[in-house]
């Protein structure tokens, strides 16, 4: 077993039912690769390097940096606000509890929650957008969902989130009469404020 230094330990697995095809997974906190038992040492180095690299560009594609968040909050305002919505920070953070970002209106800041990371793109764009839209309006009026319509993903954003939410439930939790958990109808806000 190797060590790569941003996917950590690695197994490679050799399989007599494979023939020809690789697959790279990640198991119990380690990356496994399977290859094909016949493979010459060679080989599987050339194929656990390829697979590596492959997982590497997926893991940075779903998990962005606080600066990749922040490039992508710029593009979604520009492309959906106008470029009016200028945060002053953009940052992924820790102790959002339920919520999935938030916005402090007075300062400027964006935190995306870290629950996020590793969701499809268009989900993280939404809630980037939901929070941009605060910068212009302070609450969840109509001038603010107005502005949401735009994204063609909010209904579909929303939903994924309130499934997640409701996925993730613990046992006794309060739900409202539909079986939503209470408060998952603002999956991003479920107090109703927007500061952090």
């Amino acid at each position: 077993m190797t060590v790569d230094p941003d996917l950590g330990p690695v197994e490679v697995r050799r399989s007599r039912r494979r023939s020809r095809t690789v697959t790279a997974y990640r198991e119990g906190g380690r990356t496994v690769v399977a290859i094909p038992a016949k493979f010459t040492r060679a080989q599987e180095r050339e194929w656990v390097r390829r697979m590596l690299d492959r997982l590497r560009t997926q893991e940075q594609r779903r998990r962005p940096s606080d600066d990749q968040l922040v490039r992508r909050a710029a593009e979604l305002s520009s492309r959906y606000l106008g470029g009016r919505a200028v945060p002053s920070s953009v940052r992924w953070s820790g102790n959002q509890g339920r919520r999935w970002g938030s916005c402090t209106v007075g300062d400027g800041s964006i935190r995306i929650s870290d629950r996020l990371r590793g969701m499809p793109s268009w989900v993280t764009d939404y809630v980037l957008l939901h929070e941009l839209t605060h910068l212009l309006h302070a609450g969840h009026g109509p001038e603010f969902w107005a502005e949401l319509e735009a994204y063609p993903r909010t209904e579909r954003a929303r939903g994924f989130l309130e499934g997640y939410a409701f996925a993730e439930r613990a046992p006794g939790d309060e739900v409202d009469g539909d079986g939503t958990p209470t408060g998952a109808g603002e999956a991003l806000h479920p107090r109703g404020d927007r500061d952090g």
